[in-house]
C-alpha cells in the first residue's frame, strides 16, 4: 500500500511535525478566543457559568500556545519553513499588488510554498500572540508592574484579542475557499497541479531557498 506522498500526482507539503504543530496550535488558540468571548459577553457567561474554570482554561490556553512552535524547532521541515515564511522577495511584493488590485490570473501572482499573504499572516499571528502573552501575564500576575501598566495592558489585551479573532476569522474564510489547501494541512501532501498554480517557485523535496 503506497503511503500518500508516493502516490502519482501528489507532492509533500507538510510532515507531520508541521501537521501536529498546527492543529495544537489552532487547538489552543481556539480554547483561547472561546474561552475570552465565555468571559467577556455576559449571554455566553450566564450560559456557560463556571467562571473559575473558564478563567483557569483562559489563562493556561494562553500560557502555552506557544508551547507547539517552541517544541517544533525541534523539526529540520518546520525550521526549514520558518526560514521561507521570513523570507520576502520581489515576487511577494508582485503578488501584493496583484491581490490589491484583485488580479486572480495565476502568473500575476508568484509564490514559493508560501505566498505573500500567508506569510503576512504568521508574522501578525506570531507578533499578537507574544503581545497577548505579555500584557496577559501583566493582568495574571499583579504584582509585576504598577496599576497604571496594568489598565494599559488589559486595553491593549482586550483589543488585540478582537483584532486576532477577526483575522484568524479571514484566514479560516480563505482555507475553507481551498480545500486542496486544507487537503495539504490535513494528510500532509497535496495534487501536484495546485502546486504548480498556486505555488509555481516552490520546487517540492529537500530543504531548499526559494519563496
Amino acid at each position: 500500500m503506497p503511503r500518500p506522498s508516493e502516490l502519482p500526482g501528489r507532492v509533500r507539503r507538510f510532515s507531520a511535525a508541521e501537521r501536529w504543530i498546527h492543529r495544537t496550535s489552532a487547538a489552543l488558540m481556539g480554547l483561547c478566543l472561546a474561552s475570552a468571548a465565555c468571559l467577556y459577553l455576559p449571554p455566553l457567561a450566564e450560559l456557560v457559568g463556571r467562571r473559575r474554570l473558564v478563567v483557569l482554561a483562559h489563562e493556561w490556553s494562553g500560557l502555552l500556545l506557544p508551547a507547539p512552535v517552541l517544541a517544533g524547532l525541534l523539526s529540520r521541515g518546520f525550521r526549514a519553513d520558518l526560514r521561507r515564511l521570513n523570507r520576502f522577495g520581489p515576487h511577494d511584493r508582485m503578488w501584493l499588488r496583484s491581490a490589491l488590485r484583485r488580479e486572480h490570473h495565476p502568473s500575476a501572482r508568484p509564490a514559493g510554498k508560501f505566498n505573500a499573504g500567508q506569510k503576512l499572516y504568521a508574522a501578525w499571528a506570531a507578533g499578537a500572540t507574544l503581545v497577548m502573552l505579555g500584557t496577559g501575564l501583566l493582568m495574571w500576575f499583579t504584582g509585576l508592574a504598577p496599576l497604571l501598566w496594568r489598565t494599559g495592558a488589559t486595553f491593549v489585551h482586550d483589543w488585540l484579542a478582537l483584532a486576532l479573532a477577526l483575522v484568524l476569522g479571514g484566514h479560516l474564510t480563505k482555507a475553507l475557499a481551498d480545500p486542496e489547501a486544507r487537503r495539504g494541512m490535513r494528510t500532509g501532501t497535496v495534487d501536484a497541479a495546485w502546486a504548480a498554480r498556486e505555488h509555481p517557485l516552490w520546487q517540492p523535496g529537500p530543504d531548499r531557498p526559494e519563496g
